[in-house]
């Protein structure tokens, strides 16, 4: 096959687009989607001057997103005064495998000139995954205590960062089953807050002094297109998935997804496409039931141990430690 734009032997076909291209064009196709959505996200405020600069943390795992997403973002942005890249990374305490990942983010970050942090569970949490795994005290998938850690942790260093927002390598695939899920277990809320938290446009969120905002330019590219990406290239990444990755519902969305894809491309583009405008009406009709105007989950204090913001008096991380270090 040739490509389409230019003749030159191509390099991939996206079924859902019709488009066949080759290195160059399917790289710059990469690199546009992931700016239009810095664009049409509105990520970059009017206010943002070299005096006073946006500070945006990526949260580099080593992977093939992070790596893509923050190597076209210092390509996009490297030079622009209004915005400071800062790569934050999170050792969960995976023999060997996280090792491996972070060997690939230093390396990237010393390519890329840019500043990279790193934390751990067991210096922060004082765990380690691969013992986690093994007492497992409550009984349940080892990415389950993982996300709660993970999340708490790079909101946690994003914010001590001064971050003005918080970026993650999140693919079309992985928000497109989120929504999937969210839409099975009928969970109308969780699509609400999905919208403030990290997929609506900047102007449309409703702004929250309790969390770094987050944002995923790199959803709308599909995964296999990033994986494509990031091997042209030849990025610094590791591929291997984590040896503890137990998440059996997400694999069945996953596998759902792809099939139906297979059958009816461009499937997932149009899921994203109505769940995102689903969720903006249903993020206003919350917002509209509730008197604080300034939080979208009501009801946040500290956490009695931690002093992290959570609806309860004790956060699930810190439940999950507490029960972690007495098995």
């Amino acid at each position: 096959m040739n490509c389409d734009r230019c003749g030159a032997d191509a390099v991939m076909h996206a079924a859902y687009s019709g488009a066949h291209l080759c290195e160059s064009h399917f790289r710059e196709s990469v690199e546009r989607r992931v700016r239009r959505r810095v664009r049409e996200d509105d990520l970059l405020p009017d206010g943002a001057t070299p005096d006073d600069p946006e500070r945006w943390v990526i949260g580099l795992s080593g992977g093939k997103d992070s790596v893509v997403l923050a190597t076209i973002l210092d390509e996009t942005f490297a030079d622009d005064p209004r915005i400071e890249l800062v790569a934050l990374s999170i050792h969960e305490g995976i023999e060997g495998y996280r090792d491996e990942s972070l060997e690939a983010c230093e390396a990237l970050a010393a390519d890329l000139d840019m500043r990279h942090e790193v934390v751990s569970y067991e210096e922060e949490l004082g765990v380690r995954m691969d013992d986690v795994v093994e007492d497992d005290p409550e009984n349940m998938a080892a990415c389950a205590y993982c996300g709660v850690f993970r999340r708490d942790l790079l909101e946690t260093h994003a914010e001590e960062l001064d971050a003005d927002k918080l970026l993650t390598g999140h693919n079309l695939d992985d928000e497109a089953q989120t929504a999937l899920m969210n839409f099975f277990e009928g969970d109308v809320a969780q699509m609400a807050k999905h919208f403030d938290a990290s997929i609506g446009p900047f102007p449309e969120r409703r702004e929250s002094d309790h969390f770094v905002p987050r944002a995923k330019p790199l959803r709308d590219v599909p995964e296999k297109e990033v994986a494509l990406y990031c091997h042209l290239r030849d990025l610094p990444s590791h591929m291997a998935e984590c040896p503890h990755a137990s998440e059996a519902y997400r694999g069945e969305i996953q596998q759902l997804l792809l099939d139906m894809e297979e059958r009816h491309p461009g499937v997932r583009h149009s899921i994203m496409a109505g769940y995102q405008e689903l969720s903006g009406v249903l993020a206003g009709e919350y917002r509209d039931e509730g008197d604080d105007a300034d939080e979208a989950a009501p009801g946040l204090s500290p956490c009695e141990n931690c002093g992290s913001k959570t609806a309860r008096d004790v956060c699930r991380k810190c439940e999950l430690v507490d029960a972690i270090e007495a098995s």
